[in-house]
């Protein structure tokens, strides 16, 4: 079922809720995403403890159902998904890097915005915050995130309804 549909830059986006079924191609778009994308905020050994590539699909697929999870569709390839849980924690927002700078990451939080009442947080990368700023996020705090020893730099992020 479509939840959105939208035409970005000519392109027919369709917004529609997860499925089981999108789990692999969600973490590979999650790894691929980190590592080219946020490459020019991060260095490689970041990077590398950040999205292993080495991934619990079964965690993760609970997780977005457990979560309002949702993605961003353009023919039959995945060009973004994103979830927020009930409290208004804003779990995950990743677009393909072919679809950078597209809209795609905007479709996708207006869906994941509207389905909740309150308050939104996240916690954003260097990268991301830029974005999150322009929708209205404040930085609440820079924080340091330690993963196998290696210390990731992230915001944590508040937009109020």
């Amino acid at each position: 079922m479509a939840l959105y549909l939208s035409e970005l830059e000519g392109r027919k986006v369709h917004i529609r809720q997860y499925q089981p079924s999108d789990c692999i191609e969600l973490t590979k778009l999650f790894y691929n995403t980190v590592h080219t994308v946020n490459a020019k905020d991060y260095a490689k050994e970041q990077l590398d403890v950040w999205a292993t590539g080495q991934v619990d699909l079964e965690k993760w697929n609970q997780s977005l159902q457990e979560h309002f999870s949702v993605v961003a569709v353009e023919g039959k390839m995945i060009a973004g998904f994103g979830d927020i849980d009930k409290t208004g924690y804003l779990d995950r927002l990743y677009v393909h890097a072919d679809y950078q700078g597209k809209g795609i990451a905007t479709a996708i939080c207006n869906q994941l915005e509207q389905a909740v009442q309150g308050s939104i947080y996240t916690h954003a990368s260097i990268t991301a915050r830029p974005f999150f700023e322009k929708r209205g996020y404040k930085v609440i705090r820079k924080q340091q995130v330690e993963r196998q020893g290696i210390v990731l730099i992230n915001y944590v992020m508040e937009k109020e309804k």
